[in-house]
């Protein structure tokens, strides 16, 4: 009678152990991707008054400010991208309202995309436009704070804006101040600045929901 081998206790295993360049190696440890701080924001902003600004890059990284002193500050973050511009306004009855928004920047290195976004309201329902750069534009990609227009608003008073971005922040101990010295400012607090620049006191468009403001 003949034996059936294969039932024979261990026949056929093989013996495992490290393999040599195969996926089980570790030659070092892993990349790290990034140490510095990323964060996707949206913003809000509200017109005092009606007004045609042009928003710069410096405009939007010093959104968010660290208070260094009673009258200095910096930015946070050091680069940002726009994602998108989100606008509101309702007018007054019978006076239809319109908002503008234009990506129009042409300094080299930081030019848009040359459109223009813009609609009016009727009735109750108020003027509404959402509108983002190109991404084949530099207004579209990383930039670092410059006077370069990012975009364009010309828009009434009241109109509700709403700006999302992505900020970032490296790690090089490099600092950038704010363009306007807060005032009576915490040291080493975090606080929020007008889409404009200017200080709580001064801006067009006061930021929204912010507990510290500068």
């Amino acid at each position: 009678m003949f034996k059936n081998k294969g039932n024979k206790k261990g026949q056929g295993r093989r013996k495992v152990g490290p393999r040599r360049g195969g996926r089980d190696m570790i030659s070092h440890p892993p990349q790290l991707p990034s140490y510095g701080i990323t964060r996707d924001v949206r913003l809000r902003f509200q017109a005092t008054a009606a007004a045609v600004t042009n928003i710069t890059f410096q405009n939007l990284l010093d959104t968010v400010l660290v208070l260094t002193g009673a009258t200095t500050a910096v930015d946070l973050f050091e680069a940002v991208r726009v994602n998108s511009v989100e606008l509101w306004a309702i007018a007054a009855l019978g006076t239809p309202a319109t908002v503008i928004l234009a990506f129009d920047g042409t300094t080299v290195g930081a030019a848009g995309d040359q459109r223009t976004h813009t609609d009016t309201s009727m009735g109750v329902e108020p003027a509404h436009v959402r509108a983002q750069p190109d991404k084949l534009t530099q207004a579209g990609q990383f930039q670092a704070s410059s006077a370069s227009i990012a975009f364009l608003l010309d828009v009434p008073a009241g109109t509700v804006i709403d700006v999302s971005m992505t900020l970032r922040q490296p790690v090089f101990g490099v600092t950038v101040a704010s363009q306007n010295a807060p005032v009576g400012a915490t040291t080493g607090a975090i606080a929020y600045r007008g889409l404009d620049g200017k200080t709580t006191t001064l801006t067009n468009y006061p930021v929204q929901g912010a507990v510290s403001v500068a």
